[in-house]
């Protein structure tokens, strides 16, 4: 069987991960692309489009062809909750670009909407398809590391603010590292942790760096009347057990400790970091000890074909899945998780005190 695919966004995330690595998974067709502005969406088409594959500006026309089976949705943060419902009442499987949304509230619409139409759903978390990402995890299901109690997300750049598209509008995108890559970085600790039942969050996000003109940057000097989101961002979450997480994410930070999507894990038994390499420590017939893991030669465990590429091991998981009819590895309430921890940082931040969830 051959699933035909919809893609709504074609601007930097589509052609720089969704696209490239939907063309590698022979399960599938790309035969619709949607964008705003239209020339994208036609350069996608001679790009990546079979020979019938059709171009639109507005989504909900793609949304109108019944032989589209798939969506991905890869546009700014505040249009991902209203495509991504249209799109499973169209009767399209959809997998959102991170995060989730906006809003836990707009997420959790995009919950009952896969519930209600009973289309799949998932977000695009590809860091959990690393290969280190999938070793530890296993590790931590096979309860290597014990009860783990300590969780650190990591998502801190040192001067990489990203100039283009939306990234530093507040409007369309709800924020800016701390929701942009401190969502990568949170995801994967929970995941590791396999705790998803946090209790309060106490957050601070900071706007120091936004100002300086003509500043150094990876990709150039920003505008800084177009920076509108925070700078950086840093956090606890205290968990109904007990377990605490503290998130760091920044786009400017004076630092040099920099390290991106990655997380730092103690349990009773051992710990792990992702930090310059994988590496387990931990305390063997009364000496310490530190393992770093060869990942050279390992695969993904999630379904055979494992590439080194975690985004076309996602695109092919995620298509196993729905012609398996069998749950994503990325799963639409733990993605959840992940939006309500980030809102609750930001809404603490302006509030200056906790933030407590699930009262």
């Amino acid at each position: 069987m051959t699933l035909k695919v919809g893609i709504i966004g074609c601007g930097g995330i589509a052609n720089g991960k969704h696209m490239p690595a939907l063309k590698q998974v022979k399960e599938i067709e790309m035969v619709a692309f949607c964008d705003s502005i239209i020339d994208r969406a036609e350069q996608a088409v001679k790009e990546y489009g079979n020979e019938s594959a059709k171009s639109y500006e507005d989504y909900r026309e793609l949304l109108k062809d019944n032989s589209v089976d798939v969506i991905h949705v890869c546009t700014p943060n505040s249009s991902h909750a209203e495509i991504s419902i249209a799109a499973m009442e169209a009767g399209k499987h959809v997998m959102c670009e991170k995060p989730m949304a906006k809003t836990s509230e707009e997420a959790r619409q995009m919950i009952a909407a896969s519930e209600r139409t009973g289309m799949k759903l998932t977000i695009g978390y590809q860091n959990r398809f690393r290969t280190d990402s999938t070793y530890l995890k296993q590790a931590c299901e096979e309860d290597d590391l014990g009860d783990i109690y300590i969780g650190k997300a990591h998502a801190i750049r040192r001067r990489a603010v990203p100039t283009w598209g939306v990234f530093l509008d507040e409007e369309a995108q709800g924020g800016g590292p701390l929701i942009d890559i401190g969502t990568h970085a949170l995801d994967l600790t929970l995941w590791m942790m396999d705790n998803y039942k946090p209790k309060y969050v106490v957050g601070n996000t900071y706007r120091k760096l936004a100002d300086t003109e003509n500043a150094a940057n990876a990709w150039g000097p920003w505008d800084p009347k177009k920076f509108t989101v925070e700078d950086s961002a840093f956090g606890f979450v205290t968990m109904e057990n007990g377990a605490t997480i503290y998130l760091e994410a920044s786009w400017a930070l004076n630092t040099t400790d920099v390290s991106e999507a990655v997380t730092t894990l103690s349990g009773t038994k051992a710990g792990a970091t992702m930090k310059n390499g994988l590496v387990i420590n931990g305390e063997d017939r009364g000496l310490l000890y530190e393992k770093k893991i060869d990942l050279e030669a390992a695969g993904v465990a999630f379904f055979e074909g494992a590439s080194q590429d975690p985004a076309v091991n996602e695109a092919r998981s995620w298509i196993n899945a729905i012609l398996t009819d069998t749950e994503p590895v990325v799963k639409p309430a733990q993605a959840l998780v992940v939006t309500e921890i980030l809102e609750a940082m930001y809404e603490s931040s302006k509030l200056g005190e906790p933030v407590f969830l699930n009262k």
